[in-house]
């Protein structure tokens, strides 16, 4: 059998091949990631992670972010919102319990969409988590920066998955992004 040896040339250009693909990847839109699941000072999106801000993120597991079948021509439209937004009250401390808040002040959260009503979002518990008003990163900043990319997305700039998919994948990052 004949052995064949690869020059060190050769092989320096396979590592960097390798090297730009990752990087490639890296950078490219894909599977929405967790906040854990980044090293802490890695970068998405120009925007550099920091694993203190994990606790104003939901848990992916637990809500990972749902959509209705949907065009931005159906939430484009004035009253949209309201005419979808159905969540009971037993799906509302279902959220609570599955975050193991078992007690709270008025005021002091709001069940919300992690991708927005008017994002397409759904009113499915795989899209709601408890989200505090207070703190750096609360439900006032998060509800500006849904505001922001519904404008975005009718007005054409943005498109609808790309939205969707930046708010439930991290939506600090998002905010950082397109609403700062």
């Amino acid at each position: 059998m004949k052995k064949s040896h690869l020059s060190a040339g050769a092989v320096v250009l396979i590592i960097a091949v390798v090297v730009l693909l990752q990087m490639s990847r890296n950078s490219l839109p894909g599977p929405a990631t967790t906040a854990g699941s980044q090293p802490a000072g890695s970068s998405a999106g120009g925007v550099i992670y920091d694993p203190s801000l994990a606790k104003y993120l939901p848990d992916p597991r637990k809500t990972p972010g749902d959509t209705l079948d949907v065009t931005s021509q159906d939430f484009c439209v004035s009253g949209y919102s309201s005419k979808v937004r159905n969540v009971p009250e037993s799906v509302k401390n279902q959220a609570y319990q599955e975050y193991g808040i078992t007690s709270r002040q008025p005021g002091e959260y709001e069940v919300d969409h992690l991708i927005s009503l008017e994002l397409g979002g759904s009113n499915s518990i795989r899209n709601l988590w408890p989200e505090s008003y207070t703190g750096e990163w609360n439900a006032h900043l998060k509800d500006s920066l849904e505001n922001r990319l519904h404008d975005l997305v009718c007005s054409g700039s943005l498109d609808m998955k790309t939205a969707q998919q930046a708010i439930a994948t991290n939506w600090i990052a998002a905010y950082q992004r397109y609403a700062k």
